[in-house]
């Protein structure tokens, strides 16, 4: 069975055309979860093109989708083997791997493909980027209007970052608006720089920011500290949340993987220490506790969070 048995007459063309038209990943799979139809809108998504990925089996885990918790998903936890099971419509949102390496969010939804019998011969999947894009750019254009925003990450730069944990301290003594933040390190970066030159170093930083703004709420702010620092300032928050929000950070950075110039893969990690602010404290006392349980983690092992 291929993608064009599946489609309706008297034009195929015009339904292929169209899908490849749609800002949405679309893509087919038969009962064995082979790849028979990848639109443009999912070369956009992943960066994998259909000549790449058709034929391909999603057992391969090309894509490496994992849920918020930073946990793999398995066939119990997939939404194509339960429509694929049961026939019914699922609904998920994950994190797939782009081919350049970072973590995309997605929302996905998936159904049944039937043959003239009724039966199950496949299934759809559409999946739309979950990053909140269109408020990214707003901010962005802000940012750049403001000179906020650091130029290699894309991200707020430490001007920004400043003023939004003042921000955040004044509301929470006026009005015990709950927050936390998160200072973030990338483990072994002098090493990266040393190893495989500044160009790697610099898609390091980009990977880390782009996967951080991925694993935060689009009410979260996380902007660049300085040299391999973040500091990212997270709302409506309690300290069991702050926690996973931290775990989710350390659990998306270590499945990202960059190229160096000579091809080699280089596996990202990072520190991170998590604070909430007591009564009385200013910025700057929030912000090196912050910086001490980063160290912490540090010297735990790296690749970890730490929280007080």
């Amino acid at each position: 069975m291929d993608f064009q048995s599946l489609l309706t007459p008297p034009d195929p063309g015009f339904y292929k055309d169209l899908l490849d038209h749609m800002s949405d990943g679309v893509y087919f799979v038969d009962r064995e979860k082979r790849i028979l139809y990848w639109n443009e809108g999912a070369h956009r998504l992943t960066g994998y093109t259909s000549e790449e990925l058709v034929g391909k089996s999603c057992h391969e885990d090309i894509l490496c989708h994992i849920d918020y918790a930073g946990h793999k998903l398995g066939t119990d936890s997939c939404p194509l083997s339960a429509t694929i099971q049961d026939g019914g419509r699922h609904e998920a949102s994950v994190f797939l791997r782009h081919k350049q390496g970072r973590r995309v969010p997605v929302s996905v939804r998936v159904q049944p493909l039937r043959g003239a019998d009724g039966s199950i011969v496949g299934a759809i999947e559409i999946f739309s980027d979950d990053s909140a894009h269109s408020e990214a750019r707003r901010r962005t254009d802000a940012m750049n209007r403001l000179a906020f925003l650091d130029h290699l990450t894309q991200l707020p730069n430490r001007r920004f970052a400043e003023m939004s944990v003042q921000t955040a301290i004044s509301e929470f003594n006026l009005h015990k608006s709950a927050f936390g933040v998160l200072m973030v390190d990338v483990d072994g970066f002098k090493a990266i720089n040393d190893s495989f030159g500044h160009s790697s170093g610099d898609r390091a930083l980009l990977q880390v920011a782009q996967t951080l703004a991925g694993s935060l709420r689009p009410t979260d702010t996380v902007g660049r500290w300085g040299g391999d620092e973040f500091l990212a300032v997270v709302r409506e928050v309690n300290k069991d949340v702050l926690k996973k929000l931290a775990e989710r950070c350390v659990s998306l950075a270590q499945q990202t993987l960059i190229p160096s110039n000579d091809e080699r893969l280089i596996r990202l990690s990072i520190s991170v220490g998590a604070a909430m602010p007591r009564t009385g404290e200013t910025a700057e006392e929030l912000l090196q506790r912050a910086d001490t349980l980063m160290y912490q983690s540090k010297a735990c092992g790296r690749g970890c969070a730490s929280e007080e």
